[in-house]
């Protein structure tokens, strides 16, 4: 997934983006309208740390499920 976001917005959530390119995404950085860098990660080893780090930022970005919804969710399309 790919996100743009204008230059004072990435210099104010800059931790916040890096978390999220942690994460697998992509953020480009525009000035006005005009796209002028990209954040991407930078991939290293695939090991069993790298895999758990990155599951850990994913879940930091993650909205709270409530019950009802996972129930919702494993009862679709059930008669």
């Amino acid at each position: 997934m790919t996100v743009t976001v204008k230059v004072a917005e990435a210099k104010a959530h800059l931790s916040e983006l890096l978390a999220r390119v942690e994460a697998g995404e992509e953020v480009i950085i525009a000035r006005g309208n005009d796209p002028i860098a990209v954040l991407s990660r930078i991939r290293k080893e695939s090991s069993i740390e790298t895999a758990i780090a990155e599951i850990r930022a994913m879940r930091a970005l993650a909205k709270p499920v409530t019950q009802e919804e996972i129930r919702a969710w494993r009862d679709e399309g059930r008669a």
